[in-house]
């Protein structure tokens, strides 16, 4: 198992997203690593046809990893909602559509759950998952999952962060994540033993089993 090094040259994250390119960008500024993207790269996206967060995490991060020689690292995430049987799920991206609108995607959610009846707060119970795959040329890939509780608000509150950011409220917390900043939103930093969001727990293990972090 190969534990990463700035001096072993640049590390790619496999997104077009800029969201996610944001947030991973920010948490691996502490490690002094160069951070490019497929983005900047200019690599086309893979059809996502993965069954899993983790099937498709794999799928990003090694056609990424494939066409440059980089070490990459991928992220799949999405949220899934309890009364919507874990749907949107895997899907999550889709449901916003080819322009990634996700301000109608929030209104489906909301208008499936008002149709499901779950009106109340214990109905309309959410998990954000994320799961980060790296891809070393000669190894087998390695994924990290994380997972937060929460509750889905209506009407969506915030105008930060991305995707359902606006409508999931985390346990706990009086805020949702559109009303957090990136850094509070992760609350994760080298020596701090807990994380907030999916991303940041996803990112946590990911530091500690590849960049020897404790």
């Amino acid at each position: 198992m190969t534990m990463l090094d700035p001096k072993d040259g640049p590390l790619l994250v496999a997104s077009h997203n800029e969201g996610k390119i944001w947030e991973i960008r920010e948490l691996m500024e502490p490690f002094g690593f160069t951070v490019t993207s497929a983005a900047e790269k200019g690599l086309p996206e893979p059809e996502e046809t993965g069954d899993s967060f983790e099937a498709n995490a794999r799928l990003k991060a090694l056609a990424a990893m494939e066409a440059t020689g980089l070490a990459s690292l991928s992220d799949d995430s999405g949220i899934c909602i309890e009364a919507l049987g874990g749907d949107p799920g895997i899907y999550s991206a889709r449901w916003a559509g080819e322009a990634r609108d996700f301000v109608m995607a929030m209104r489906n959610v909301e208008e499936k759950l008002q149709a499901a009846g779950a009106t109340t707060p214990d109905k309309r119970r959410a998990t954000f998952v994320a799961v980060l795959c790296l891809a070393v040329p000669g190894e087998e890939p390695r994924e990290f999952r994380g997972e937060i509780g929460g509750e889905i608000v209506w009407p969506p509150r915030g105008t930060l962060g991305f995707g359902y950011d606006p409508i999931f409220l985390p346990d706990g917390l009086d805020r949702t994540f559109g009303e957090m900043m990136s850094l509070e939103k992760h609350a994760w930093k080298p020596g701090q033993p807990d994380a907030l969001s999916h991303r940041a727990r996803a990112f946590k293990l990911f530091a500690e089993e590849v960049l020897g972090v404790r």
